[in-house]
């Protein structure tokens, strides 16, 4: 992830980070598009493309298109990732536009099926 600086190898540094992505992410919505995949055997590789809408604890905030591109092996238990690379192709860092829901508001779109909003801190 080239803008933030962290490189994570395995299901426990993975699993730790997401652990502490709530402390400096009030919310993240990403939207994956297919791409493609190219089949070499029992290996792979493929691509993503990424939209994302990222504010900050900090009151900073993110647009982005990004492209992941992934190696896969296949294994016994079916295919597997063997890297991730994340490739940021537009950053826009201006503040955004909108307003996130007051809590008020979240409870309301809880209760409407709509995902939870956490408060900033």
């Amino acid at each position: 992830m080239p803008n933030i600086p962290v490189e994570l190898a395995g299901h426990e540094e993975i699993r730790a980070f997401g652990k502490r992505v709530p402390s400096f992410v009030v919310y993240l919505v990403q939207t994956t598009h297919p791409g493609m995949i190219r089949l070499d055997s029992d290996t792979a590789s493929g691509r993503a493309y990424i939209q994302e809408l990222i504010r900050l604890r900090d009151g900073n905030s993110e647009l982005n298109y990004a492209i992941y591109h992934d190696r896969y092996q296949r294994t016994p238990d079916g295919w597997k990732f063997t890297e991730r690379a994340y490739e940021i192709r537009y950053l826009d860092t201006s503040p955004l536009g909108g307003s996130a829901p007051t809590a008020a508001e979240g409870a309301a779109n809880r209760g409407r099926g709509g995902a939870e909003v956490a408060p900033e801190a």
